[in-house]
């Protein structure tokens, strides 16, 4: 059957995961009664197909003809770039059947227990994009209503499938992971030179930033680039055991990206969603032992023990089904890890340690011995219980920052050097004489966020007080640090409504 054909066209817009196309309404090839907006359809060039969800362009407003012609199909930024079409290249289009594996969604709604098969199905359908965003939803509100072990299981072993898996030459492959939730908190970026130092294959893959003011990519990318290619991470790992760079990249457990971008808004984070999505990804990305790192404190994403020990097992349930060698360390999360929050402060903060500076955050240098220790005992040449200071000796001889400078100079340098923290500043003080008795995280990440975190990473909050510290009126509990005057704006209004710190 001989198809219209339309020429495709790169939209410079940015849609996240989510591919989507635009189509004017008054296009000359088709008629789009049957192509309703926010639609799926099936995208064909050639051998390329793509799964993308329908915009309609009104031909009518100012500036509409400018965006696309009437032959035309446009596609977002990432779209177009994974369909690997060059612009002007023929397509057609058609709407795309409804994904098979929305009768099992359906029965999840209802309450039931689902197979592995179901899950495959689902992550399958998800992975090609062929959910709409609704869809997604509806998956994972039914998901976060029940689920099994077995289900959370089956889920991350669905999600490893679908997906690239990578594999390394060594035996012992190692990893961390923290569960999220406290400011600052960069155990990683000290934790891996340690490792490697020492001689641990430790390639860690991290993420950008979802909801927190910055992830371990954000901070690392203040320092040297991340965004490294396979065999350039392999090269690295080869000569230097560890590196830090950003997986988004790498299709490792597509289908959890694709998740997250819909659970973030929602707010849904449920112990049984956490544990898939961080097992599939570390599994995907070929670590062989991995410790979880669990802050538990009253504003934290575990709030009691009994919600810790509970989801403790959960993660040993699965690691172990899967194969991982994997601990647990449940930790103090009732306040901020080190000074800053935002990506300029925290990579300061995790230099700081790393050049073993007087004045840096103690709190940081601690946890992170801690658990590059207990990451050093994966070694069985490492005796139990000597990891702790075996870790400090590499961190306070020298070798932790000399590897880290190593990976730096392999990853190559920063997109932007010399950043610097933002240059709009205000001290947000005490309202009274006492003792800080709390700091919210919650409430101080989104101060760091409306500050401009972290596509702004000079933005954040630099803490000048602790949990602990007596204070009198008037003494600054921490520096809001800005960018631009209108997110300077909006932290400086937030922080007058609930400056998120207790003093008692």
């Amino acid at each position: 059957m001989l198809k219209a054909m339309l020429k495709v066209r790169r939209v410079p817009i940015d849609t996240h995961s989510e591919n989507v196309a635009f189509l004017r309404r008054d296009c000359t090839q088709y008629t789009v009664e049957g192509l309703r907006a926010l639609a799926k359809i099936e995208v064909h060039g050639g051998r390329r197909h793509l799964l993308a969800t329908l915009n309609l362009v009104e031909a009518n407003g100012n500036g509409a003809h400018a965006l696309l012609g009437t032959d035309e199909l446009g596609l977002s930024t990432e779209a177009f770039a994974r369909l690997g079409l060059p612009a002007g290249a023929e397509v057609s289009i058609e709407p795309a059947p409804p994904p098979g594996s929305l009768e099992s969604v359906r029965r999840k709604i209802n309450g039931a227990v689902l197979t592995p098969d179901n899950y495959r199905a689902i992550i399958e359908d998800i992975s090609d994009h062929r959910y709409s965003r609704m869809e997604l939803a509806a998956f994972l509100v039914a998901s976060a209503g029940f689920m099994t072990t077995e289900e959370v299981l089956a889920l991350t072993q669905a999600m490893v499938e679908v997906g690239q898996r990578l594999t390394w030459p060594m035996d012992m492959v190692v990893d961390k992971h923290c569960i999220g939730g406290i400011p600052g908190n960069r155990t990683t970026m000290i934790v891996v030179p340690i490792v490697a130092a020492h001689g641990l294959a430790i390639p860690k893959t991290s993420s950008r930033a979802i909801t927190s003011p910055a992830g371990t990519a954000d901070t690392m990318e203040v320092l040297c680039n991340v965004t490294v290619d396979l065999d350039h991470m392999r090269h690295i790992i080869a000569e230097e055991k560890g590196c830090l760079v950003w997986g988004g990249h790498m299709r490792l457990a597509p289908a959890d990206d694709i998740l997250i971008s819909v659970e973030r808004p929602l707010g849904i984070d449920t112990q049984e969603q956490m544990v898939a999505s961080i097992l599939s990804k570390k599994v995907s990305a070929g670590s062989t032992h991995l410790l979880i790192d669990i802050p538990m404190g009253p504003q934290a994403k575990v709030r009691s023990q009994v919600e810790a020990v509970r989801l403790r097992k959960m993660f040993e349930f699965v690691g172990d089904a899967l194969g991982l060698n994997l601990e647990v360390a449940i930790t103090d999360g009732r306040q901020p890890i080190g000074r800053g929050i935002g990506p300029v402060l925290e990579a300061r903060d995790a230099m700081a340690v790393l050049r073993c500076d007087l004045d840096a955050p103690q709190d940081l240098r601690e946890k992170s011995i801690l658990l590059a220790g207990r990451v050093l005992e994966f070694d069985p040449a490492v005796r139990g219980g000597q990891g702790v200071r075996l870790a400090r000796e590499i961190l306070d001889d020298g070798r932790a920052l000399a590897k880290m400078e190593r990976i730096m100079a392999a990853q190559g340098p920063a997109p932007v050097l010399g950043l610097q923290p933002g240059p709009l500043t205000r001290d947000v003080v005490a309202p009274a004489d006492g003792v800080v008795v709390n700091m919210d995280c919650a409430r101080l990440n989104h101060i760091a966020r409306l500050a401009g975190c972290p596509m702004d990473k000079g933005s954040g909050i630099d803490l000048l007080q602790s949990v602990g510290d007596r204070v009198r009126k008037g003494d600054p509990l921490y520096r809001i640090h800005a960018c631009r005057p209108a997110d300077f704006g909006f932290a400086t209004a937030a922080a007058d409504d609930g400056i998120g710190v207790i003093v008692g």
